[in-house]
Order: structure tokens, then sequence, then C-alpha cells
């Protein structure tokens, strides 16, 4: 039989992070002063991060070492599988090669402690002992719980109302791990009672709850604030993806044509993606596809422009393409997908023409879900499925074309926790949102003008 799963030992852990501001063609745009809009300095971002994340977050240096406490954390779940997807290429009839790097394996199920367990240790080396998040799907949040439990820190998570409604287990593991979770927009914070006067119907976002999560640590002397996605910290440390990958391709002489993951802040896309990008900087020809959802289309159809990382303009500006800071996406199913902006590295990579987009509606992606789990056996998370419905397409278009590629995706997370989402799609009680153009449009007229 040929091999379906590859695997690493734990001694072929990653050592080191890979960091691919060491080589894109141009830097990332610095982060802005909102009042000022000159250049933030490090100390800058001290009232609200841990020193040892803003040096990563700022750093050229290409290779970053893993502290042997983050390995040892690491080690429950790590390395990940690489999955070939032979059921599913039968189903599809194509030629083309699928895999998959299987993320699921994660206490909390999905690539997000890969992020949350060092910055959770580097706060606790630093003295800190307490942290704060956003969550949409609960993704995140979960794997920042799990972080805090290990290193005995306290954890509050300000959770998008509509999936704290949606997602009841995944409050639960929150719970289950000793983190207080609040739905956003709270009357806790003061950005939260302002979107709760503008709005006391609304479902949230996760730039309401990002304005809630840096107010609740900015007061505070004895709490920092961490973030799941966007900053170049993030995107460093999920890299032990694309790395763990690279080795496993080469145990079975194969190696990738199109590198896909989906994207809301774009972190599990950029941990496969940017150590491949690095290949291709190099010379390798290979295509590098985000997919996200028709409902949120910040890649799609947003401006590559500065903008506030959260609604109530509390963060510094970042250059990132974005729908605007006020852009509320409706309660689609795919909560870790509903973010305005986009990562600043995964951005600069798409204004290179590096990387491409794809948006997909959410009916189409939970049916590509559907297959997949009758194919391959796990049920995806919804935010998931939209990547394998960008594999899907790529697969036929491999079925019509003749052509044998070879294809990798990042399967960032199972959907045990979503399976009301799943019933909603099985009672046909799910609906596509495209959002119109005029409320875009109204959104970008509403962002800073940065000279």
């Amino acid at each position: 039989m040929d091999c379906k799963r590859v695997f690493l030992s734990e001694k072929e852990l990653p050592t080191a992070w890979y960091n691919l501001q060491a080589d894109l063609p141009k830097p990332v745009p610095p982060p802005l002063h909102p009042g000022t809009k000159q250049p933030l300095a490090p100390a800058d971002l001290e009232p609200i991060f841990s020193k040892a994340l803003i040096g990563q977050e700022v750093s050229r240096e290409r290779w970053i070492e893993i502290p042997e406490a983050v390995r040892k954390v690491y080690a429950i779940w790590r390395p990940s599988p690489l999955v070939r997807a032979t059921n599913l290429e039968k189903a599809l009839k194509t030629p083309a090669r699928i895999y998959f790097k299987d993320e699921s394996h994660s206490p909390p199920g999905s690539h997000k402690p890969n992020t949350a367990v060092p910055q959770a240790y580097y706060n606790k080396i630093e003295g800190i002992n307490s942290l704060t998040t956003e969550t949409g799907a609960g993704q995140w949040g979960s794997a920042l719980a799990f972080a805090c439990a290990f290193f005995d820190m306290q954890c509050k998570v300000f959770m998008v109302k509509v999936s704290y409604h949606q997602k009841p287990y995944r409050r639960s593991m929150m719970h289950l791990w000793g983190a207080n979770v609040i739905p956003s927009p709270s009357t806790e914070t003061n950005a939260g009672r302002q979107m709760l006067e503008i709005d006391p119907e609304t479902p949230g976002s996760l730039g309401i709850a990002i304005s809630e999560a840096v107010e609740a640590a900015a007061t505070r002397d004895d709490t920092k604030y961490t973030l799941g996605s966007v900053l170049n910290h993030v995107m460093l440390h999920q890299t032990v993806i694309g790395l763990e990958a690279e080795k496993q391709f080469e145990m079975i002489d194969d190696f990738p044509d199109v590198v896909m993951g989906c994207v809301g802040g774009g972190s599990n896309f950029a941990g496969l993606a940017f150590p491949f990008i690095r290949r291709k900087l190099e010379g390798k020809d290979i295509r590098f596809v985000a997919c996200e959802p028709h409902s949120c289309p910040s890649m799609s159809r947003g401006q590559y422009r500065y903008d506030f990382g959260d609604t109530t303009k509390l963060t510094p500006l970042i250059k990132m393409f974005t729908l605007g800071h006020s852009f509320v996406p409706p309660g689609i199913h795919a909560g870790g997908l509903r973010y305005h902006g986009m990562a600043p590295m995964v951005s600069l990579c798409a204004s290179l023409g590096i990387v491409e987009a794809a948006a997909f509606h959410q009916i189409e992606c939970f049916e590509a879900a559907k297959l997949f789990a009758v194919t391959e056996g796990t049920i995806p998370a919804p935010e998931t499925s939209h990547v394998i419905r960008g594999a899907i397409v790529e697969a036929l278009r491999c079925r019509e074309t003749g052509e044998e590629k070879c294809i990798l995706f990042n399967f960032s997370g199972h959907g045990l926790c979503d399976m009301g989402s799943y019933d909603r799609f099985l009672s046909k009680s799910l609906e596509d949102y495209a959002y119109p153009q005029e409320k875009i449009e109204e959104a970008i007229a509403e962002l800073p003008v940065v000279e």
C-alpha cells in the first residue's frame, strides 16, 4: 500500500522558526502611531505586548530559536502528520496529488496553539500572569486558554457574540482550561458599551472584540494582550507547520505545485506557506492561494491601505488588505474568518503577486467539507472548509487539463465543536451572503488617510 500518512519523530521537531521578513524583496511597512501617523518605536508597544514578542515582531533575522520549554509543550501533538488525500482524489477522479497538513491533533483541535504556547511562555518569563485576547469561532480563545493553563496564568477571552452563542462547546473548552469568557461587545469596557449603544443587537465582530481585549489589557499593569493572527510574530510561530511539511515531502520525494490555506487574519495560511515562499523566492515554480469567504472578502475586494486593527481605533495603523475597521460582516458559521483585515506579511506578499486570493460561498464550502468527511474521515472546521473547497477547485481543474499537479493545503482544525453549523447545513437552513459593494465602499470611505 502506498504511504497514506507521513510522520516525523519528536526529535525532528523544528528547533527554530522561519522569519520570512529576512527574505522578502521589500520590507513590511511599519505600524504607525494612530495620532501622529509616524512609525512606532518598539517601546511604544510595551504597554500591551511582551518585550520578547515585540522583538520578534520587528526582527529581520532569518531563524529564531524555539525555547526548549515551548518545544516540550509542542511535543504533546507535534510534529503533525502530512496526509495524502487518496480517497478524495478518487472521488474527484483527478490526476492531481492532494496532500494536507493535519493540524487538528492539537488539544484544542487547531493550529492556534503553535503561537498561543510561545506567547504565554514569553509573557510568563517576563513576570506577567494575566492575558487578554479576543476570539471569533473560539479556536484561538481555546488555544490561549490551553496555553495559560500550562503556564499557570489567568486568561480573559472576549468572544464575538454571534459565535459565543453558535459555538457553546468552544466556550466550554475555554472554561475547562480555566479562562473567563465574555460575549463581545460587552458592558465591561468603554469600547463594548460604545458599540452596544450604537447597535444593541449587533452580532459583534473580531474588530470589536479586539478593542475590548486591548482596552482590558491597557488599563491594568499586571495584564498583557495577545493576538492569534495578523501580527508578524504570530506568522513566525506558525511556520513550524511548513517547516515540518518540507521535511515530510523530502521523505516521499515529492513537492507541492500549489500551496493553499483558508484566511481570516492569515496565520494558518502563513504557517504552511511562508517556508515554501522562501523556495519560490529561490526560483521554485509554486502557486500560493489564500481562500476566504465571499461574505468577508478582505483580499478579494478590500484595499491595500493603512487601517486600524480594531473597530474603535485603539490599535496602531497597519498596512494590509482591509475592508475598513468599521466593517461588520454577517454572522456566517466560519467565525474565525470574520475579520476586516489581513496579516501585513500576507498582504505584502499578495501586493507583490506572490499570493493570490480566491473567495467562496458558505454553502459550497460546507458541501466540500461533507465530501471530505465521507472520503477522508475527519469533520473539518467551517473555516477549514474554505480551503478544502479551494483544493477541490484546483483538483477539478487538473481533471480537465490532465495535469498531475501536487496540491498541498493546511487542514487548520476539526469541526467537532461546530456540529450546530453542520445541523443547519444538513437542514438546508444556511444561506450564502455576498457583501454588498456599497457597504464595503462605506467602510472603505472611513479609512484613515496616510500620505
